[in-house]
């Protein structure tokens, strides 16, 4: 039982790896919106609610994933710089001085590809497995 445990749990980290390695944010708009990139600090601001519209002027409307998801995390870090919990924490203090709220939440990823789609105001972020022809990638992290 002892020899054939290890070669199995050694299987399943590689493979738990290999889907990590796999996952890639990226960030999207609706194809029909006129935006075609972004930096990493333009989209960080749009996030964390200290700019309100795109280069062009145009509303820009952040679409947050669930907190807690590995994806989330990982947008945190590589677009914010910081840990989700320091976003949290940054959240709560925004809500409590009445400066801010935090982005509307899309649940699952499939349905933040769909309300990005249908509307050219909606920035958003996905894994890169969930982009189809009715968004656009603006910026990989």
């Amino acid at each position: 039982m002892t020899s054939l445990f290890h070669p199995l749990a050694l299987i399943g980290l590689m493979l738990s790896t290999l889907t990590v390695a796999q996952a890639q944010v990226v960030v999207i708009v609706s194809a029909k919106s006129p935006i075609s990139t972004l930096s990493r600090q333009q989209v960080s601001n749009i996030f964390l609610g200290r700019a309100h519209s795109y280069p062009d002027g145009s509303p820009a409307t952040p679409l947050d994933l669930q907190n807690g998801t590995s994806l989330r995390d990982e947008f945190s870090e590589k677009v914010h710089g910081i840990a989700a919990s320091q976003l949290n924490a940054y959240w709560s203090r925004m809500v409590f001085t009445g400066k801010g709220n935090p982005p509307r939440e899309a649940i699952p990823p499939e349905i933040a590809v769909k309300l990005t789609a249908s509307n050219t105001q909606l920035i958003s972020y996905v894994d890169r497995g969930w982009v189809d022809h009715s968004v656009k990638v603006i910026l990989t992290p």
